[in-house]
């Protein structure tokens, strides 16, 4: 059998979309499949990124060519048995649809992006849903939201949680403080944030409660420290700094590594995610997979993600923020306990697991076209 991933994400820095298709190719690989994958790229560099016996394709990286028309012909070139893409699908499919719908925020808070953009997703994630097959999703909260959104039967939406990659866990804190120290210019102890500076994740909160902290426990040495490119909405956050009056304790990273987030995840105390909204969450993973204590939002997906493994706070209550933030600066034996669940929290997610179900998903699927096959291999169905 041959499935085919629009892949196009990779190496482009998308963060979240990226990070997705990146681990779930190689959950792929690691499974005992005889199953063929075709991932199409867009970018040139990408094709490291990809396990080396994938088949590997180039398509446009503009997205009016690549979905209008080019997408389309490969696949009709390629004649895989279907085609799993990211909210949007090309407009003429020849093969049946599997779409991961990560969330509908462009639904739901349309403030949070460009008016163009959400006009853009409303469009194409409607058309590309009723084109699917099937509909992936990470957690119950997304799977919920989306089935409200688009009146839809929650039976035709998968749940499959995604995961931190392989290479974050936890590291000498001695080690990951120093390789801060170089990479950076970055003295510990300082709290860290991930996400792009867009208006859904909050960073103008984080400022002001990290401001408030530092106003209220002057004597804290700490920094905060911000990673995540910058977006339209960059200008309001930097902004937000300037007059936060801690604006030398704040530092912006833009986008960094994966090896980069493994050495700040590492190196924190504490991990600190402020997010309005999210489908998933994956920072909040991450930083647990690093051995970090972790404090986040109470809002969508967020506590299911976290099950009790983090703080949680009211993210649109500054004050209630920097409360739970001081909380496990001042109490060490709380912020270890957080860190030690956070690690046993983060171990009940698997980029493996992910892409064993996925691939189930897959395989039921292409049975409904031909109920007579048998598509997935024992040995997948056993591990």
């Amino acid at each position: 059998m041959r499935f085919a991933v629009d892949a196009h994400a990779i190496g482009r820095h998308l963060t979240g979309n990226e990070v997705y298709v990146r681990n779930l190719l190689n959950g792929f690989a690691s499974l005992d499949s005889e199953l063929e994958f075709i991932a199409y790229l867009s970018t040139a560099d990408a094709e490291a990124w990809v396990p080396s016996h994938f088949t590997v394709h180039r398509i446009a990286g503009n997205p009016f060519v690549r979905l209008g028309c080019d997408l389309s012909y490969k696949l009709r070139r390629d004649r895989p048995q279907l085609v799993h893409v990211q909210y949007t699908a090309p407009l003429d499919c020849p093969v049946p649809v599997v779409v991961s719908v990560h969330d509908v925020s462009f639904l739901e808070h349309p403030d949070y992006f460009p008016v163009y953009r959400s006009m853009q997703l409303r469009w194409t994630v409607r058309r590309t849903i009723r084109r699917a097959a099937r509909i992936l999703t990470g957690s119950d909260f997304s799977r919920d939201s989306i089935a409200r959104a688009y009146d839809l039967d929650p039976d035709r939406i998968a749940v499959i949680p995604n995961a931190a990659g392989g290479g974050f866990h936890p590291v000498r804190r001695e080690t990951a403080v120093a390789e801060v120290r170089r990479r950076f210019e970055i003295a510990t102890p300082f709290i860290f944030s991930v996400g792009d500076l867009q208006p859904r994740k909050n960073h103008i909160g984080l400022i002001q409660a990290f401001a408030e902290l530092i106003g209220k426990n002057p004597k804290l040495p700490h920094q905060l420290v911000l990673a995540g490119k910058q977006t339209w909405f960059s200008g309001r956050v930097l902004e937000a700094a300037r007059r936060s009056g801690v604006a030398d304790r704040i530092r912006f990273l833009g986008f960094v590594s994966d090896d980069d987030l493994l050495q700040l995840y590492n190196a924190c105390d504490l991990f600190c995610f402020p997010s309005f909204y999210e489908g998933f969450g994956l920072p909040v993973v991450e930083a647990m997979a690093c051995g970090a204590a972790v404090a986040c939002s109470n809002t969508s997906a967020i506590p299911e993600v976290a099950d009790g493994a983090a703080l949680l706070f009211n993210p649109y209550t500054f004050d209630e923020i920097a409360r739970t933030m001081v909380d496990l600066i001042l109490l060490p034996e709380l912020r270890a306990r957080m860190a030690r669940l956070g690690l046993q929290r983060s171990m009940h997610f698997s980029w493996q697991k992910t892409a064993q179900k996925t691939l189930e998903v897959y395989c039921e699927v292409v049975e409904q076209c031909q109920p007579a096959r048998r598509l997935i291999p024992e040995s997948i169905i056993q591990q």
